[in-house]
């Protein structure tokens, strides 16, 4: 366990605290999503916001995105390496120093309690922006073989020095960028939602003592950790295995094999993927971050809700995958889809072998995120399309939603019209795709674009083959399927675009729990 700091606060000052750390993350994510340019921000709210410690621990975060906030931690020991400053701000994206994929820029800024006091601990945002360069407008191409073909590659690099920005790293930045006017409008609010955490931190410490705030750092880190393994302990152990697959690469359409053994031991989750198959040509690939997101959430969802998520939440997680498999795959491999689609199906199959030894866990949900990506140089349009969440005992799935890794919301029809030269021709959830039980899992969605401009399309989904399983006795969801002009697409296609072409997503249903009466 952590337990290394002597504890200093009372229990009702520490939930205070706790509460009010996880208020400024929440405050400095609204700011960023009210200030941002992209319609993928400010509708879609595809961004988070969290606090670190001086030595790099979560201490809060807001309640965004399962993928961003997992893979944080790993943003923050980069730029630790780097000596940073109270004043900087550093940028990256390099999903192989930090990162997840090119399209989510990740800033880490250093700040102080106290002016002189000495770096206390770092504000971090992290937010998908809608084309970051590469071979395909909206930088998440199905068919790109190798990391440089997604986008340009940002290492830890100071974007800010001494509250002034480094204006030949920004150029450098939008240079390489097809919409640079709406990065450097994102940008800008990734850095203010970073100032105003660190404001919000100074101002607390004036308040209530910088030492306080420390203890309230540490102690919260704790008490989540002490939490978390108790939860474990209470769980059955043993050791349960569980393969899922992969639904091609964007290279090849065959099936590529998850494997995972998941165990509890005393207080502790171990999760080992040997079994996995090699990274693959396409881009698929999961960076080791982004594997290990996808195991804190499966955590999450085996601890109280009222534990609050930092370091200490994930301290008994403890992940094993082969280095240069598909779940830990090493540069230059392409892996803008490991990101949205292998994450999802890594946690499915986690939760899978979880399901042999727990009771209570849900049924398969959707278990892709339905990325679809339509664009030329003048702009670029991205959307994850929800879907039937899994039913569990408790009762039926949620109907046209995300699930797993993602938390977003989706465009609003107005809005996508309005910046887009797109039209919506339907948006309807897929009424019987949620798989039938005692209690029925959740409705797919059917999303009808119509292109009027010639365009580039690219199209990362799964579930198209596999269909989300029930639990219980409870019956599949349905497979999603993707057209244009009414021809079926394959789970990864990139295709170009003219006037008047139609793209059709249909998301999968929900598995259902218990067996139909």
């Amino acid at each position: 366990m952590s337990g290394e700091h002597a504890s200093t606060l009372d229990p009702v000052a520490l939930s205070v605290l706790a509460s009010t750390l996880a208020g400024i993350a929440e405050e400095a994510g609204a700011l960023l999503i009210r200030s941002a340019y992209s319609s993928n921000i400010k509708e879609r709210r595809d961004c988070s916001v969290a606090l670190f410690d001086a030595r790099g621990r979560m201490v809060a975060q807001a309640e965004h995105i399962p993928v961003h906030l997992g893979a944080m931690p790993e943003s923050v020991a980069a730029v630790i390496q780097r000596n940073p400053c109270a004043g900087d701000v550093w940028m990256l994206n390099d999903p192989f120093c930090g990162g997840s994929h090119l399209p989510d820029i990740t800033l880490v800024a250093p700040f102080e309690l106290e002016s002189g006091s000495g770096l206390d601990g770092y504000a971090v945002t992290r937010a998908h922006h809608s084309d970051v360069g590469g071979m395909r407008p909206g930088s998440m191409p199905a068919d790109s073989r190798e990391l440089l073909q997604e986008g340009i590659v940002i290492p830890p690099l100071r974007l800010v020095r001494a509250g002034s920005y480094v204006d030949d790293v920004l150029e450098l930045v939008l240079a390489n960028v097809r919409t640079p006017r709406v990065r450097r409008g994102d940008l800008r609010a990734q850095i203010a939602a970073s100032r105003l955490a660190g404001e919000r931190l100074a101002e607390l410490a004036e308040r209530r003592g910088r030492d306080t705030v420390l203890s309230a750092f540490a102690e919260t880190i704790d008490y989540a950790e002490r939490r978390a393994r108790e939860a474990l302990s209470a769980l059955p152990g043993g050791a349960h295995e569980a393969s899922s697959e992969i639904e091609g690469d964007g290279a090849s359409d065959d099936d590529i094999r998850l494997h995972v053994r998941a165990e509890i031991v005393g207080d502790e989750l171990l999760v080992d993927f040997g079994g996995s198959a090699d990274q693959v040509a396409g881009n698929v690939n999961c960076p080791l971050a982004v594997t290990r997101a996808a195991c804190c959430f499966v955590l999450r969802v085996l601890l109280p809700n009222d534990l609050p998520a930092n370091a200490g939440t994930y301290a008994p997680l403890r992940v094993s995958a082969p280095e240069g498999s598909v779940v830990n795959a090493c540069a230059p491999a392409a892996v803008v889809a490991g990101n949205v689609e292998t994450s999802q199906r890594i946690a499915d199959t986690v939760l899978l072998a979880l399901s042999q030894a727990i009771d209570g866990l849900p049924a398969e949900g959707q278990g892709t995120m339905n990325n679809l990506v339509i664009g030329r140089s003048e702009w670029s349009y991205y959307e994850t399309i929800g879907g039937g969440q899994g039913a569990s005992a408790a009762g039926p799935g949620a109907s046209g939603v995300h699930v797993g890794m993602s938390n977003t919301l989706n465009t609003p029809i107005e809005a996508l019209e309005l910046e887009y030269p797109l039209r919506v021709e339907r948006y309807q959830l897929r009424d019987g795709s949620g798989g039938a039980g005692l209690h029925a899992g959740g409705e797919g969605l059917e999303r009808i674009v119509r292109v009027l401009e010639p365009c580039a399309l690219s199209l990362l989904s799964d579930r198209r083959r596999h269909a989300p399983q029930g639990a219980s006795g409870g019956e599949p969801g349905a497979l999603g399927e993707n057209l244009l002009n009414d021809e079926p697409l394959p789970a990864k296609a990139s295709r170009s675009l003219v006037a008047g072409d139609v793209v059709t997503v249909r998301t999968p249903g929900g598995g259902a729990w218990g067996a139909p009466s």
